[in-house]
């Protein structure tokens, strides 16, 4: 099982940006799906997550309000929806598929915020 980002990139401050992450090999409606991020000479944060059970949302403080997470079951796919993106954004966003047994990391996408 793996889980793929794609949809980093370069994007201006106050710019939206929509980063994607793609399951394969999982029941994909059986985990939470969740993003964290780690940004230059920082430890690695929680952003956001879908828990799957029943479709709650949580958010750090510091994107609440200008980042969405949602879930295509169809797609097996998760989004994070980026908003009013500012400098301290700027981060390599990784995507995390957690059940009751195992979890998946993927590589991770790179989100740069210029000025």
């Amino acid at each position: 099982a793996q889980v793929v980002e794609s949809g980093g990139g370069l994007v201006q401050a106050g710019g939206s940006l929509r980063i994607s992450c793609t399951a394969s090999g999982l029941t994909f409606n059986q985990y939470t799906m969740a993003w964290f991020r780690e940004g230059p000479g920082k430890e690695r944060e929680f952003v956001a997550s879908h828990v799957h059970k029943d479709g709650s949302t949580y958010y750090a403080d510091s994107v609440k309000g200008r980042f969405t997470i949602s879930r295509d079951i169809a797609k097996n796919t998760v989004y994070l929806q980026m908003n009013n993106l500012k400098l301290e954004d700027t981060a390599v966003y990784y995507c995390n598929a957690i059940s009751d047994y195992d979890t998946f990391w993927g590589q991770g996408t790179q989100v740069t915020v210029s000025s």
